[in-house]
């Protein structure tokens, strides 16, 4: 599915940033997906505006480990995947790869989960037979066969813009308290003693932070074809970074809108336990009052579990290729991790019902949350180290905010394990 889109260094501007414009949009879908939806809601219901700064520092993180996943696409020409199989011994490399796709499956759940309770909410049907109903976007898929990144991505943007239009009025509709919200913004850690909430929390870092999104990212960045010297890739290091701070900080006003949302119809009428996605669609008329809320929401939520779909197909490709150097078709591919998690989704619905799909969202997340420090770390030694990445190695002040993400979220996953098992 790969192609390449040359960039001239002496193009003006403008025509600059829109053909290295589309690898930050990619990446951005998976910031916003039904997993996020799921955390977020149970964080504005439960908590009010209060975790809102989580959802704004995570996207920061999640902005600088981009940017870094990034540079080394573009500086090394290589992307994560390829650069451990290359530098660390063979059962590291595969150990890596099995976690790799650990978090691929995890999160294709989410989107399986995500988009056939959209289909259950808007159309009626089982939540079982949605989640059976998800295999068909496979031929989705297919049928992008021998496309350019070109169509994709402006699939991808028509979806996305679906989104940000059905959640822009949400906002209008729920009317958020904007003297909150600025209070939310404020980072509260004694809000974060409270063992529900670093919960919640940790489970929003997994749902922003995406481990398989630094092994996408530095792969498609190469699609944009520029002169391997030293000029050239100073232009695309520059224009790239434009791509993806203005991608995902998109994708952080998507998530904040979830958690306003929520905060200001669920928990300002006194619904504090609103953890499941469904029951925030049955509440959201009632509560505002406008007809239309629950049908923006439930749009919104299956562009959200679409979109997510095709970025999935792609990264699982870019970690098949670049640590096994292996390849399938993309529907092959499709199929396969398609198949592996709608095991789990329907196992859990079967089981505990279908008011569990929140549950098993947030869960999920915690997941790949558990999975980021092991993409993180090799991330961060190959882009400081000028052996890989010459005069384009990271500064020292961006290899440092890398360290410090990864303590922070390495610390959150330790926390959590003991939680678990005390």
């Amino acid at each position: 599915m790969r192609g390449t889109i040359v960039v001239p260094l002496g193009l003006p501007v403008l025509q600059k940033l829109l053909r290295f414009a589309g690898p930050g949009l990619l990446v951005s879908v998976g910031y916003m997906d039904p997993g996020n939806w799921a955390t977020d809601i149970e964080a504005g219901s439960r908590y009010g505006y209060g975790l809102l700064f989580v959802v704004v520092l995570t996207s920061l993180a999640a902005i600088l480990l981009q940017i870094l996943s990034m540079r080394l696409g573009i500086a090394a020409g290589r992307d994560l995947a390829q650069m451990v199989r290359e530098r660390y011994s063979p059962a590291a490399a595969r150990f890596l790869w099995l976690l790799a796709e650990l978090a691929i499956i995890a999160t294709d759940v989410a989107e399986v989960l995500g988009s056939a309770l959209a289909i259950k909410l808007l159309f009626g049907l089982p939540l079982w037979l949605g989640i059976l109903a998800t295999i068909l976007d496979t031929v989705v898929v297919l049928g992008l066969k021998g496309q350019g990144f070109r169509q994709i991505e402006a699939i991808i943007l028509g979806l996305v813009v679906t989104i940000g239009i059905c959640f822009a009025l949400e906002l209008a509709i729920s009317r958020p308290n904007g003297q909150e919200i600025a209070s939310g913004l404020v980072p509260s850690f004694a809000l974060l003693q409270e063992p529900g909430a670093l919960y919640l929390a940790v489970g929003i870092l997994g749902a922003t932070v995406m481990p398989h999104n630094l092994y996408l990212h530095s792969s498609i960045v190469q699609t944009r074809l520029v002169r391997p010297d030293v000029a050239g890739k100073r232009d695309a290091l520059r224009y790239e970074t434009i791509d993806i701070v203005g991608a995902l900080l998109m994708a952080a006003l998507v998530n904040a809108a979830i958690l306003i949302v929520a905060a200001s119809t669920f928990h300002a009428a006194g619904h504090t336990g609103v953890t499941d996605i469904q029951d925030a669609y049955r509440l959201l008329e009632p509560i505002t009052g406008a007809a239309i809320a629950a049908p923006l929401f439930g749009i919104a939520l299956l562009a959200s579990g679409q979109s997510a779909t095709f970025t999935g197909t792609v990264a699982g490709q870019v970690v098949l290729e670049g640590f096994l150097n292996v390849w399938i078709p993309c529907w092959q591919r499709r199929l396969i991790t398609r198949g592996l998690a709608l095991v789990p989704a329907l196992a859990g619905i079967l089981i505990l019902g279908d008011d569990a799909v929140g549950q098993l969202l947030v869960v999920s997340q915690v997941v790949l949350s558990a999975q980021l420090p092991f993409a993180i770390f090799p991330l961060l030694r190959f882009t400081a180290d000028r052996g890989i990445m010459g005069r384009f190695a990271s500064p020292l002040w961006l290899t440092l905010g890398g360290w410090i993400v990864f303590g922070v979220i390495t610390a959150a996953n330790i926390w959590l394990v003991a939680r678990i098992f005390t």
